[in-house]
Parts: structure tokens; sequence; C-alpha cells
């Protein structure tokens, strides 16, 4: 049985990082799952449904440690992020989606030297 500890990811619907404070703890699947013979549903252990959260990562390692449960620590890579002014948006130069470079040649006013 062993744990693991990490940062979930910002989900992909949403901008916000509000539920990536905190850690989570939680177990590594002992057995295969397989399907139950009955009914044909998917069964594992019932360790993986066990999740907890804890403010830190040093909380949670500590937690771990008291246990006496071997873990794993999956940091998180940050996000590299370009740091642009407000003023970039209303550029005159910028390439919007919708330029002339990629507009279709139906949709586009003739120009001098087109044909």
């Amino acid at each position: 049985m062993k744990a693991k500890i990490y940062r979930p990811a910002k989900t992909a619907m949403s901008s916000g990082k509000a539920k990536m404070r905190y850690w989570i703890y939680e177990f590594e699947p002992v057995v295969k799952k397989s399907p139950e013979p009955l009914m044909g549903w998917n069964s594992g252990g019932t360790l993986e449904q066990v999740q907890m959260k804890f403010d830190t990562k040093e909380s949670a390692v500590a937690y771990a440690k008291t246990r006496g449960v071997p873990f794993e620590v999956i940091d998180p890579e940050d996000r590299m992020r370009k740091p642009k002014s407000y003023a970039a948006n209303f550029a005159y130069d910028k390439r919007t989606a919708f330029s002339r470079f990629t507009t279709p040649r139906y949709m586009m006013k003739p120009q001098e030297g087109d044909q």
C-alpha cells in the first residue's frame, strides 16, 4: 500500500486557481480492477476511494510518516507566464485570429497589386 501526494492541476474549464491551493493524499491501487461476475461492473480496492486534502505539502508528508505509509510526492510544474501590459491588447501591429493573413481569399477586399 503506497500513497501519492500531489497538487491537483487546473481544470481546462476554468481560469482560476482556487482548487489548486491544497495537496491531495490518496492511495495508489493495490489490486487490478476486474469485472464483477454478477453485474459486470469494474471493482477494485476500497482504499482508492479515500482522498484527503491538506493545506501544505509538509503536513501531508508528516501524516504519511506518522502512519508509516510509504509515499511518493509529485511536485507540480509551474507554468511560465509571459508578462505583458494591458495596452498590448489594443496594439495596432498585433496579428489577430481574423486578419488578412488568415482570412480566406473570397472574403478579402481586393488590394493594389492583387489579381
